[in-house]
């Protein structure tokens, strides 16, 4: 084959055969393609589009191009779930526990953050000693024995996936559904999981703007997971303001462990789906699903489990019983309410950004993150607030970051005199 001729076939609209695709993917993985000609077929599909057909002949390009973890190494059901990122996104930190206390394996393959979003990661990490560089043995030991294990992705985990994405991220080439969806589902494909649950974001704080987009790359991730011989659903759910009230690592990690203590709040509401979810793929009755994840938070076996997996992978746990332990920064500043009112808008992503400014968050793979830094929300959609009322709290142990993520923060709250609408905080799932 001619990589041109397969370049030219895409920017005339035609759809990859799956020979051409894996073509494609060895030819970049061996260095025989330069970098400038796959550049150049990732604009074509980002204008052209792909057919279902070649999204799934791509997945399953990228995720042969490493090593996957195999079913038989897992006794019994092992689930996995997926966000597509957000602010104050902690859910894995509640779903993980909670799923593991009712008897199902949870092998989780996780990122760090990068731009407004936060990396699960980068928040476990805030337990001391945590180890999230586990081997493949260590993982599956864990796995079996604990029931749950959390680990940063390996090199070795569709490869073809990270160099393609860093191309992509270097050529406005990361705006394409097929390619989003074939990036996320390669990696997601390649661990031990029988059933998987997407939580998929729109919105202020998400990469996908409308729940319109937020369906159609649901739709087809599930599609690609079914296709794979995977139990998979979707949740599509609104990131208009932060799931939850905290931004940032230790900030998060408390707003998780108040969760797993009984707290009500949309962060816990999300979770508690996405877990009922779990569970009904896996073969449980839905009513008696949203029974048991109850009773696992309110009768604590959900923090104790939590408790369980940072001890086994290396971790103080003493933070899940005392979250104060937790510091935020040494400087702090109030947003405060200019005019009484109804909060209206939330810009999550401008408070995701004033989060990196204060050092909560990383706009580079290599940049060091503060773990005390962030941003307690005080304030959500529909309350009524007076004039003085404080909407944020921004936290640093970098005082000259203040002023700037203050700016951001002043911005990132829209007041208005009549009380908005509301917004389904789960809009839709696909099964």
């Amino acid at each position: 084959m001619i990589f041109t001729d397969i370049i030219e076939k895409k920017k005339k609209g035609s759809a990859l055969s799956h020979a051409e695709i894996e073509f494609f993917i060895s030819g970049m993985m061996s260095g025989e393609i330069p970098d400038y000609q796959i550049s150049a077929l990732l604009m074509a599909i980002v204008l052209k589009g792909m057919t279902d057909e070649e999204t799934f002949y791509l997945t399953d390009a990228m995720l042969h191009s490493g090593e996957m973890l195999e079913k038989g190494e897992i006794c019994g059901t092992c689930v996995d779930k997926h966000s597509t990122g957000g602010v104050s996104d902690s859910t894995t930190l509640i779903v993980v526990p909670v799923v593991c206390a009712l008897g199902l394996k949870f092998a989780k393959l996780s990122g760090r953050g990068l731009g407004h979003t936060g990396g699960t990661i980068d928040k476990l990490e805030s337990f001391n000693g945590f180890n999230v560089n586990l081997t493949r043995d260590e993982f599956t030991r864990l796995v079996n024995s604990v029931g749950g294990a959390i680990s940063g992705q390996t090199a070795e985990t569709a490869p073809a996936d990270k160099k393609l994405y860093a191309l992509r991220d270097v050529t406005a080439t990361v705006d394409s559904i097929p390619l989003i969806a074939s990036s996320i589902m390669s990696k997601k494909l390649a661990s031990f999981a029988d059933v998987i649950v997407l939580d998929v974001k729109y919105g202020s704080g998400a990469f996908m703007k409308t729940a319109e987009e937020a369906e159609r790359l649901a739709s087809l991730m599930v599609k690609i997971g079914k296709n794979a011989g995977r139990r998979v659903s979707a949740l599509i759910t609104s990131m208009n303001q932060p799931l939850g009230d905290s931004v940032g690592c230790n900030a998060e990690v408390r707003g998780a462990i108040g969760v797993l203590r009984g707290k009500e709040n949309d962060l816990k509401r999300v979770s508690c789906v996405l877990a009922r979810e779990l569970l009904v793929l896996s073969g449980w009755d839905e009513m008696e699903a949203e029974k048991a994840v109850c009773h696992a938070i309110e009768s604590g076996d959900a923090i104790a489990k939590l408790k369980e997996i940072i001890v086994a992978q290396g971790g103080d746990p003493s933070c899940a019983d005392d979250p104060s332990l937790l510091s935020m920064g040494r400087y702090s500043a109030p947003i405060i309410c200019e005019k009484g009112g109804y909060l209206a808008l939330v810009d999550a992503e401008a408070i995701g950004n004033a989060n990196v400014v204060l050092g909560g968050g990383r706009l580079k793979k290599t940049d060091e993150i503060d773990h005390q830094s962030g941003i307690i929300v005080r304030a959500r959609i529909g309350d009524k607030l007076s004039r003085g009322d404080v909407l944020a709290t921004a936290y640093t142990n970098n005082e000259g970051s203040l002023a700037a993520a203050v700016e951001r923060l002043s911005g990132a709250f829209t007041v208005c005199g009549e009380k908005p609408k509301g917004e389904a905080l789960i809009h839709n799932l696909i099964r």
